[in-house]
């Protein structure tokens, strides 16, 4: 497998791991009232996804707009912050992505090792809120891209998605309070590494 299609499959992988991670992290961090998701299976493991519309193109938006930047191996960490009614940041769940080191030949062709590794990754998610502190009411979330700096306009060069623009993120937004890390899963695979924490905030007030 050459470097190219090893980004592109990449791609493809970690984007629709990625949509299905957001939907538990609402679902599970109580973001949105339970009667909006719908139970569903990924890799063979229960998820809860959200019917709402606004929500799910949201995050369909987000998703076709990173894709771009995965198959060029141009982003560092996808990024979930909750924060309170005030817009200050009280949870990031943290999606460190690296480069595989393996060469165009894979022992994992079938990628069934990868679909084990991210059925991990998920029932991670199911269970993260038994770690983390309750949130306060009325929260909301947004999605921070930490990118490599040749980075830069390629979303608006390729125009993936029309009116969804992507802004520099307000260093208000990026910082915790007294944060510590719950770290929750790591994997090494032939295609990419993928590590997730939580930087929780100890103080969680509005």
């Amino acid at each position: 497998m050459d470097a190219i299609n090893k980004y592109q499959v990449s791609a493809d992988i970690l984007s629709e791991f990625v949509e299905v991670a957001i939907h538990s992290i609402l679902y599970n961090r109580g973001l949105y009232p339970q009667g909006v998701f719908q139970r569903r299976k990924k890799y063979n493991v229960p998820v809860q996804m959200c019917l709402h519309p606004d929500v799910t193109s949201y995050i369909c938006n987000i998703i076709e707009s990173i894709k771009v930047l995965l198959e060029e191996g141009e982003i560092e960490k996808i990024v979930v912050v909750i924060l309170t009614c005030h817009h200050k940041p009280i949870e990031r769940f943290v999606f460190e992505i690296g480069t595989s080191s393996v060469g165009r030949n894979t022992s994992d062709q079938y990628l069934f090792e990868m679909e084990g590794s991210l059925r991990s990754f998920l029932l991670k998610l199911t269970v993260c809120d038994a770690m983390l502190q309750s949130l306060p009411e009325d929260c909301t979330w947004s999605v921070h891209i930490h990118t490599q700096e040749s980075a830069a306009g390629k979303i608006e060069e390729k125009n993936v998605v029309q009116n969804f623009p992507w802004v520099e993120a307000d260093e208000r937004q990026t910082l915790l309070e007294d944060p510590k890390i719950v770290p929750l899963k790591t994997m090494k695979s032939d295609y990419f590494k993928l590590q997730l924490f939580v930087e929780e905030s100890s103080k969680k007030k509005p």
